[in-house]
């Protein structure tokens, strides 16, 4: 059997299964990229609920595998070598998923490249505006007056989606085939529904959004990886 002893967190939220991938996350856009990255590579994996309360992303036992105080993180027992691996960072584990199954990340070094590029758009772009808009729009900052701040997430998030809008004419999905960039941007496109702010990001105006998002959310892997770990 693995030994984990070697990772704090795991004293925190111990290993039930200690041969299989333990995820460390909380169902946000960013935390339910792995769990259905996990499902839709059929990787074995335990899943932890970390929330993002401060007593569990900023505890000692989080800090020793992320020092960023961030979910998601994992631990693979089988990482390179055969040797346990812990890693934080979506795109980075995204990255190594795929790798490590040869699944979902193109065929051939140039389709690798496309994969990687649109997956770095969602990291660089895609992730920070939509996470401000949802801190102006429906979080604490929705109580500030000023509103500068909205509306300067709300034009950049619709300009993103015009830019998904355009990729997607004539494709399904963002590369050609689906791929670890599309697990990574749809979440960020269903939270804009989440949050209820549709309307005010004009996705009514960007028909290859809606039905993208609709194809996502319709795989099996996808429904199950959304809810998980579960909220409650």
């Amino acid at each position: 059997m693995t030994d984990l002893s070697a990772f704090p967190i795991t004293r925190r939220w111990p290993a039930t299964d200690p041969e299989a991938i333990q995820l460390y996350a909380f169902p946000t856009p960013n935390g339910v990229k792995i769990s259905i990255a996990l499902e839709e590579l059929g990787l074995r994996y335990e899943a932890h609920k970390v929330t993002l309360k401060p007593e569990d992303v900023k505890s000692p036992a989080f800090l020793s595998l992320n020092p960023n105080g961030k979910i998601p993180a994992i631990i693979d027992p089988n990482g390179p070598n055969g040797a346990p691996l812990g890693l934080f960072e979506s795109g980075a584990i995204l990255i190594y998923l795929a790798e490590k199954t040869g699944r979902l990340m193109g065929n051939g070094t140039a389709e690798r490249l496309e994969v990687l590029q649109w997956l770095m758009f969602q990291m660089a772009g895609i992730g920070p505006m939509f996470g401000q808009l949802g801190f102006f729009y429906r979080g604490e900052g929705a109580s500030i007056q000023d509103r500068r701040a909205k509306d300067r997430y709300i034009a950049e998030t619709r300009r993103l989606l015009s830019v998904i809008e355009t990729r997607l004419d004539g494709q399904d999905w963002l590369c050609g085939s689906y791929s670890i960039a599309d697990i990574a941007t749809a979440p960020w496109l269903r939270m804009l529904c989440l949050i209820d702010a549709r309307e005010a990001v004009g996705w009514w105006d960007h028909p290859n959004c809606i039905a993208y998002l609709d194809r996502f959310l319709a795989r099996p892997a996808v429904q199950r990886g959304l809810v998980t770990p579960p909220r409650d």
